[in-house]
């Protein structure tokens, strides 16, 4: 199946900030309550190792990914850990909500864009359903950008283009009606518009479809490192990963020792 770029609803910028935030906090709520992201854990780890940081910083964190669930097991092997949470369009009351469930979240005050990180912010890069919103020409450019400022980074989609990854997408407005009385900050702008006035349900819908006919293949993101400048200079993997019923693609990129 050939990659698509169609567009995502939360990455217009005329996009209402609150609805884009009811989709984010929704993403925030399953990967958390799912565990999603359980098996990269030891990937994040010996990137940790590795690299010797103590500090992740997450790009495009929307609202703040399963990084709560992951942060918990990776202080049990990195107790110094200090995770900074970013966005070109931050959702700042799902970031306050994170600093409120661990003491090592921190919130970057100003838009962060993945292509440009501030030197300032120095440590592991991630981009959780993020790379994926990217096209090629952005997508090498964030590689490119943690090369030259000689950062390591990584990046985990949660889903593929295949059938099985659509078809959970096309049934996500059932989950979102199920899950959004459990979605916490609680919002009654997002009970309005899930239930009086749909909205939510259906541009989630939409976003996933795209999400999915958008997604780098392990090919595809190879393909990326091979076009950035010194990525020599990197040991770079790229893989998927078994998690659930589903599997995590990802792509990973430290300096060579």
């Amino acid at each position: 199946m050939k990659r698509i770029h169609l567009f995502e609803f939360e990455d217009l910028k005329w996009f209402p900030g609150s609805l884009r935030n009811y989709g984010t906090d929704f993403l925030q709520f399953l990967s958390n309550k799912t565990k999603m992201y359980e098996p990269i854990v030891p990937i994040l780890r010996q990137l940790l190792d590795s690299s010797s940081k103590k500090q992740i910083i997450d790009l495009a964190s929307g609202g703040g990914g399963g990084l709560i669930r992951l942060n918990n097991e990776l202080k049990k092997s990195h107790p110094d850990l200090l995770i900074v949470l970013t966005d070109l369009y931050p959702n700042w009351s799902a970031f306050q909500y994170a600093q409120s469930q661990a003491d090592n979240f921190e919130i970057y005050e100003k838009p962060v864009d993945a292509r440009h990180v501030p030197q300032q912010l120095q440590g592991i890069r991630t981009l959780f359903l993020s790379l994926h919103h990217l096209k090629r020409k952005d997508a090498i450019q964030v590689l490119q950008n943690a090369v030259k400022a000689e950062e390591p980074i990584a990046a985990f989609e949660a889903q593929e283009r295949s059938l099985p990854s659509l078809l959970a997408m096309f049934f996500s407005p059932l989950t979102v009606l199920l899950t959004t009385p459990f979605i916490r900050p609680f919002k009654i702008g997002r009970m309005v518009f899930t239930y009086l006035v749909p909205v939510v349900p259906v541009f989630v819908w939409w976003d996933g479809l795209v999400s999915c006919l958008r997604t780098y293949s392990v090919s595809e993101m190879n393909e990326l490192i091979r076009q950035v400048p010194g990525m020599d200079r990197y040991q770079w993997k790229v893989d998927r990963i078994k998690s659930g019923p589903g599997v995590i693609l990802y792509l990973t990129g430290v300096q060579a020792a």
